[in-house]
């Protein structure tokens, strides 16, 4: 009896079976060859990707410290009646540099827990308030 290694396993040609061989990447990259400028995208999970919300409000609040209350309203039609309904909601958000002021419109994401009330965080300013 003959020993074979794991190496001569894995190498071992199946009758009928065509050997394939992997194709080799390039050592170098070429110059002009196009640099990403994305940020990293969320990990997948069960072959979909972790999507997080995204609402846009105005700012009715920000006397608390590193917080912010935003108002996003939406509109939709009503489904029996079709009339256009609109419906608000106050979100709390964290500031980390208490840069917004009431009236700011701004861009909130989701995010994990920051505190009891606190699941959003602006990500950016569209309008300032005057």
């Amino acid at each position: 009896m003959t020993e074979e290694t794991s190496e001569n396993v894995d190498q071992a040609e199946v009758p009928g079976e065509v050997p394939v061989e992997a194709p080799e990447a390039p050592d170098e990259v070429p110059e002009d060859a196009p640099v990403s400028t994305k940020e990293p995208v969320a990990p997948e999970v069960d072959g979909t990707r972790l999507r997080r919300k995204i609402r846009t409000g105005v700012v009715v609040s920000a006397q608390n410290d590193k917080t912010v209350t935003v108002l996003v309203e939406r509109q939709f039609a009503h489904p029996l009646y079709t009339k256009q309904v609109k419906k608000t909601k106050k979100y709390r958000a964290h500031d980390e540099t208490n840069e917004y002021q009431t009236g700011d419109v701004v861009r909130i994401i989701e995010t994990r827990p920051l505190s009891k009330t606190k699941r959003w965080r602006v990500i950016e300013l569209l309008e300032r308030s005057e």
